[in-house]
């Protein structure tokens, strides 16, 4: 994962108090985890509407707890696939701000399976920070920053109950950043 650019100007204070920003509050444990099962097993029984309504409720708790307005939530078949000459892209999901909505794919691109809940669950928590960013944080734009990434961690492994990993961060050109997996896979 790499984070944006820094802009140039005009929004880079905010960008910087995102990238400072690696807390989130996070919610009761045991009410996530109730929520959370049934979107697990709504994925492994490749139902598509329970999983929407189950992600629907995980959302709707979310955003009471915030105390933001609550965001619409698609969850599709198969992620868009793009291709070039030399490289392919998958959309695991996004969020569009103009609609509060999240879209999200159960499926791969090319063999149609259904992906790993923990990909899946990811991508939700990540696109469900993109909102944060705008309703609780009042961010004019939401950039993939240190801080973003880490509270997108932060509320996946709380809502899953697992133990989560210390990010390491290693500095590339351009003001950018990436995650040095090795090490944050060690510990």
């Amino acid at each position: 994962m790499l984070t944006d650019s820094p802009p140039r100007k005009g929004k880079l204070a905010q960008f910087q108090e995102s990238d400072r920003t690696v807390t989130l509050a996070l919610p009761p444990s045991a009410e996530l985890l109730i929520l959370v099962q049934p979107i697990e097993a709504g994925m492994k029984a490749s139902k598509g509407p329970e999983v929407r309504a189950a992600c629907e409720r995980f959302l709707q708790s979310l955003s009471q707890f915030y105390g933001v307005p609550r965001c619409e939530i698609r969850v599709l078949a198969s992620r868009p696939l793009r291709v070039r000459e030399n490289w392919s892209s998958e959309l695991f999901g996004d969020y569009d701000p103009s609609t509060m909505a999240i879209r999200v794919w159960m499926r791969t691109a090319v063999k149609k399976e259904v992906t790993s809940f923990g990909t899946f669950f990811s991508t939700l928590c990540h696109e469900y920070c993109h909102h944060l960013d705008f309703q609780l944080f009042k961010f004019a734009d939401s950039w993939h920053t240190r801080g973003f990434y880490e509270r997108a961690a932060a509320l996946y492994h709380h809502a899953r109950g697992t133990r989560p990993k210390r990010l390491f961060w290693v500095p590339i050109k351009g003001g950018r950043w990436r995650i040095d997996w090795p090490r944050t896979n060690r510990g």
